[in-house]
């Protein structure tokens, strides 16, 4: 532990930057959207679209798009070129043009002719290209999480704003008539208080996009085709290896955020949205670690979240190996209410098994339908209120699950047993922990031997978006960028 809080001290602004922040964010005024002025094209007027990030979700950004009539596919934005030719040719065979290639996005942001930036690149890119396109005048569709940290995330907020643009956030099920309806019920109060917004995320598998065992890959030289210190933008200078380019960087602190920050952040926002006029909590911790691998692989694999909402507990649920669903969902949404349980959009009156309809209560959407042409229509009508998941949604989700990897890099090692009296107290928790241990059982993990990592508590001040009285933790907020790739103190 002692070698890695010094590598995370090292990696970190001072807290003393960090007030200054708080104090600019606590100043800023509400956050109401600001005006925006007239559409610069007409209703008929293609959007002009670069795709940057074209290897997993660009891909699905590239074959939306492309079956757009009123969208044309200008630029592809990519540090490896090997991915040029066949995502290029996959425009060309769906839409009957070529986009140009191109591996560096300052390139695009000087061509005043594209109109947006969809983002689908490694998270530690998301923010600081978000803040790019904006001051470049562009708008902004940007894959989750919204940030790689919870400062750079307020500073893309605020940079949107100042710039007057358009900035989605790619959890799409903001755009899902499903969830709305849930949210909506939750909110009329008709199935009484809302005890735990439970979110879960069981995902497990091997193969080259692997949630698995990573394995040791051995340093060696990038490939050629490769423009790897481009790649790495504002992480640290380090050497090449094969676990990180393509996907599993995911599982490495400096460009991911393990899979609360790829799959679990769509569950977590989803947990937060059901939590009438959640921000941030009051104090969270996690519990977990990298449990049941040996590998290069540095984020929590089996995690465990608690947050504190007030009346309601968000509770997250992670889990990297094999492993049986919990009330029927793997990867999905439980709301525990006073009148029984919405497990994945279906409602359950309390001591029944029978499903029932959940209260006829409005709910609504923004135009256009699905993720990408929800925003779109918001490029158009210049209104940030038509966007599903506007980019302060996606700063708060993101957010939380920032703070939940915040706790478990500063936590420290404990026995499972005897177990910890401050779990032991807190029956939610306690059947938490203990469906931890025999889950981890259950794989083999001799949990007398392992142990696992207990977080730290972090109480939060939402106004700052800061911690109270952890300087250390405070640290952890933001990075230190990489000269040519710096994100602002403010903006």
């Amino acid at each position: 532990m002692s070698l890695t809080r010094r590598r995370l001290l090292s990696q970190s602004a001072s807290f003393s930057a960090l007030a200054m922040v708080g104090k600019a964010v606590t100043a800023r005024a509400a956050e109401q959207p600001a005006a925006v002025p007239p559409p610069q094209r007409g209703a008929n007027d293609k959007i002009r679209v670069a795709v940057a990030g074209i290897n997993g979700q660009g891909n699905s950004h590239i074959g939306g798009y492309a079956g757009m009539k009123d969208v044309e596919i200008v630029y592809l934005v990519d540090p490896d070129s090997r991915l040029f030719e066949n995502r290029a040719k996959s425009v060309e065979e769906k839409a009957g043009y070529r986009p140009k290639c191109v591996q560096d996005i300052r390139e695009v942001l000087e061509d005043k002719s594209v109109d947006v930036i969809s983002i689908a690149t490694p998270n530690h890119w998301h923010s600081l290209m978000t803040i790019w396109a904006c001051q470049a005048g562009k708008d902004v569709y940007v894959e989750k999480p919204m940030s790689h940290n919870i400062h750079e995330g307020r500073i893309a907020v605020e940079t949107a704003r100042k710039h007057n643009r358009i900035v989605q956030h790619g959890t799409q099920s903001r755009s899902d008539m499903k969830w709305a309806k849930v949210v909506a019920a939750i909110a009329s109060g008709k199935l009484g208080k809302l005890l735990i917004s439970r979110a879960l995320c069981y995902k497990s598998g091997g193969g080259h996009n692997t949630r698995g065992d990573l394995g040791f890959k051995p340093y060696t030289e990038p490939p050629k085709e490769l423009d790897f210190d481009l790649w790495l933008g504002p992480a640290r200078k380090q050497p090449y290896h094969e676990n990180i380019v393509h996907y599993r960087w995911h599982w490495f602190w400096d460009f991911g955020n393990g899979d609360l920050g790829n799959q679990g952040v769509h569950q977590m926002d989803i947990a937060r949205w059901g939590i009438p006029g959640a921000t941030l909590p009051k104090s969270m911790y996690s519990f977990g670690g990298r449990l049941g691998f040996f590998d290069q692989g540095e984020a929590a694999c089996t995690q465990m979240a608690v947050m504190d909402f007030g009346e309601t507990k968000l509770i997250f649920e992670t889990r990297g190996l094999k492993s049986p669903n919990y009330m029927g969902v793997g990867v999905g949404n439980i709301f525990h209410l006073e009148a029984g349980d919405i497990v994945n959009g279906k409602f359950y009156p309390k001591g029944s098994t029978e499903e029932a309809p959940l209260p006829d209560v409005e709910a609504t959407r923004g135009p256009g339908g699905d993720r990408l042409r929800n925003f779109l229509s918001a490029v158009r009508s210049r209104k940030v209120s038509d966007l599903n998941a506007d980019v302060l949604e996606g700063h708060y989700s993101s957010a939380l699950c920032h703070l939940c990897n915040m706790s478990i890099r500063l936590g420290s090692k404990i026995p499972f047993r005897p177990r910890n009296t401050a779990l032991e107290r807190d029956p939610v928790v306690l059947d938490l922990l203990e469906r931890t241990e025999e889950h981890l059982a259950d794989n083999g993990v001799d949990i007398e031997k392992s142990g696992f990592v207990l977080g730290r508590q972090l109480v939060v001040d939402g106004k700052t978006e800061t911690i109270v009285d952890d300087p250390e933790a405070n640290q952890l907020l933001t990075r230190h960028y990489r000269k040519g790739f710096e994100v602002p103190d403010r903006v």
